[in-house]
This record gives C-alpha cells, sequence and structure tokens, in this order.
C-alpha cells in the first residue's frame, strides 16, 4: 500500500517548515506523504510500536495486506518522514509542546476506545471492549506483548458491524468453542452487511438478530451468561434504518463466560475538550472546518478523530485533504478560520 501520490524525488525543493502528525493510521500516514512529497519536514508522533495504526493493530490480515502496509511505510522513511514511535502526545510529550515548536500541527489519532454498554454486570471479569481485545491480540502475535489475548469457550460478541465481524474470526482463532454473535436489528440493517453475517457464520458464529442484552448474570464475580431483550423495528419517519424497540417480557439467556463489546468506537483526541482551545463537538470529534482547521492555530485535524468511525478510504481521503490544506496555508494561500 503506497502513501505517496503524484511525487518525483526533489521535485519540489526542501522547505524549512516542520510538520509534525500526531497518530500514524491511515490519516496522518497519507498527510505524511503528501507533505514530504512537497518538500516539508515531518515527524510522525504514534502510541503504538510500529506505524500503520488501524491497518496493522486493527484490522485483520484477512482484510488487508500487512506487508503491503508496511513497505509503504518504509518508502515513507527513505523520503525522510521521522517515526517517533511508543510517544504518546499527552503523556510522553504534549501537544502544546509542538505547537510551540512546528509550523503546523495534524491530529489524525482516530478512534481507539470502544463505546460500552453499560448494562447491569458490565464490571464482572469476562466482559471486554471487542476493539481493544482484537488491538491485543495483533500486538501478541507480532510479538510486541508476551501475554496471549484471553478467550472463552463460550463467547457472545455483541454488534453488527465489522469490528463485530472481526472479533468472531479472532474468537475462533484462539480457540473459542462458542461464539454467539448478538444483533439488535436484522443483519439487512447491519453495518456489516448480509455479507459480513455470512462470513460469521462460515467463521463458526451462531447468530441471534432482533435481541439486545439487558444484564449480564454472573457467578462469583465473572459473567456467566446474558440475558437477552427480544426487539422488533418500527420505521420513523425520515430515519435510514427502522429504530428497534423492545418486546415487553420477551427474554432469552445464552450462557457465556466472555462477552466482547464490539458497539462502536470513540474518538480518542490527545488532549480533553477545550485543552488549548481546541473545542470538540457533542460527539467527541475534534470541531474542524473545510480546510480541516481546528479552533486553535496552526492546527489541523483529519480522519476519524475529525469525522468519527469510518472505513479505511475515507480517512485517508480526510488526511490528503488535510496536507493540502496545511501546504496552502504554509504557503500563505488561506489564512486561519474567523468563527474562533
Amino acid at each position: 500500500m503506497r502513501f505517496v501520490l503524484r511525487c518525483k524525488p526533489g521535485e519540489h525543493g526542501e522547505r524549512r517548515e516542520r510538520v509534525a502528525i500526531v497518530g500514524a493510521g491511515p490519516a496522518g500516514l497519507y498527510a505524511a506523504g503528501y507533505l514530504r512529497c512537497r518538500g516539508f519536514r515531518v515527524t510522525v508522533y504514534d502510541q503504538n510500536p510500529e506505524p500503520g495504526g488501524f491497518l496493522i493493530f486493527g484490522v485483520l490480515d484477512i482484510h488487508i495486506d500487512k506487508n503491503g502496509v508496511r513497505k509503504g511505510i518504509e518508502e515513507l522513511r527513505q523520503m525522510g518522514v521521522e517515526f517517533r514511535q511508543e510517544t504518546r502526545v499527552g503523556r510522553d510529550v504534549m501537544l502544546g509542546d509542538l505547537i510551540k515548536e512546528y509550523d503546523a500541527v495534524l491530529i489524525a489519532t482516530g478512534t481507539w476506545r470502544s463505546r460500552r454498554l453499560r448494562i447491569p454486570g458490565s464490571e464482572q471479569e469476562g466482559v471486554l471492549p471487542a476493539m481493544e481485545w482484537i488491538v491485543g491480540y495483533h500486538m501478541w502475535r507480532y510479538g510486541y506483548r508476551a501475554e496471549r489475548p484471553p478467550v472463552g469457550r463460550r463467547v457472545v460478541v455483541v454488534g453488527g458491524g465489522l469490528t463485530a465481524v472481526d472479533t468472531v474470526h479472532v474468537a475462533k482463532w484462539l480457540g473459542a468453542e462458542e461464539i454467539h454473535l448478538v444483533y439488535r436489528r436484522t443483519r439487512r440493517y447491519a453495518p456489516a452487511g448480509e455479507k459480513g453475517f455470512r462470513e460469521a457464520e462460515e467463521a463458526g458464529a451462531i447468530v441471534h438478530e432482533l435481541v439486545t442484552p439487558v444484564e449480564y448474570l454472573g457467578s462469583g464475580g465473572r459473567v456467566a451468561a446474558v440475558r437477552l431483550q427480544r426487539m422488533r423495528l418500527v420505521e420513523q419517519p425520515g430515519e435510514k434504518r427502522p429504530r428497534p424497540v423492545p418486546v415487553p417480557g420477551e427474554y432469552i439467556t445464552i450462557e457465556a463466560d466472555m462477552v466482547l463489546e464490539a458497539v462502536g468506537l470513540i474518538p480518542t483526541p490527545p488532549f480533553n475538550g477545550g485543552d488549548y482551545g481546541i473545542r470538540l463537538r457533542s460527539n467527541g470529534t475534534i470541531d474542524v472546518d473545510e480546510y480541516k482547521r481546528t479552533t486553535r492555530e496552526p492546527v489541523f485535524a483529519a480522519g476519524d478523530v475529525a469525522h468519527g468511525p469510518s472505513l479505511i478510504g475515507p480517512a485517508m481521503k480526510s488526511g490528503l485533504e488535510a496536507a493540502e490544506a496545511i501546504e496552502k496555508y504554509l504557503n500563505g494561500e488561506i489564512g486561519w478560520r474567523t468563527d474562533v
């Protein structure tokens, strides 16, 4: 996978301006390739042991060529992009220091935290966020962690997106004997689509549609079963998908010694909302305008941390657009937004 577009070595000359990119996922890598191609000095700060973000640690090998991703990253290194791995902005280095040190900063930190259901019993051992569990699997598989991620004998995966389907695959690979995929709508309306649900079934999952967890039942502090409420779909004016509503009094229970919740991801900016004068929207994404400018000069933001969870393609496109805007800003072609 290449992260450099329309570039010939040396065609744009060397620039004195320095750009810091926070996050080495698809948005950050595409931005780094564009800006280095234009001659800017680019440093990428990333919390993980190797660059790639979700391309390496979130997406399964069955979906993407990891060797191709690594070759693309090596091409960036050879062009002069500097990578500072295992460096978490907000802990190891502060965003304010980057703002002072660099001519422009691009935040592309993605969505590295899972949304949680917070239903009764959620605090019990064996109830885990799916994406963090998948990341842990990749960390172990690539030799960055010694401990193999835990897996239950009977696993319930909650959700209807691609992360839920991938969780089924990993649970099977790690040795789960029985896997249940539960979703509050039908597969027709699932983000993973009917194809994703077929893949989950082919991987060995038992699919339960029109159910949602209402309680995790436990024994000795560990999850032992999932109580599910039956749902029905109700069409809502102006909404693309029908809304799931509970069917009163109708429940089923599935035994489980592990539950993996894949019910959405939360943006993870490297600061608290309002810090450094950078505003967040109500959904946790960074407030940016059409040029990916935040409410603090000279900080830009791109990818999922700016527009919410998405697929790889939109994240890459967002990073490229941000890089083009940074070039215009450093060339003096655009100023800063005036609504702050």
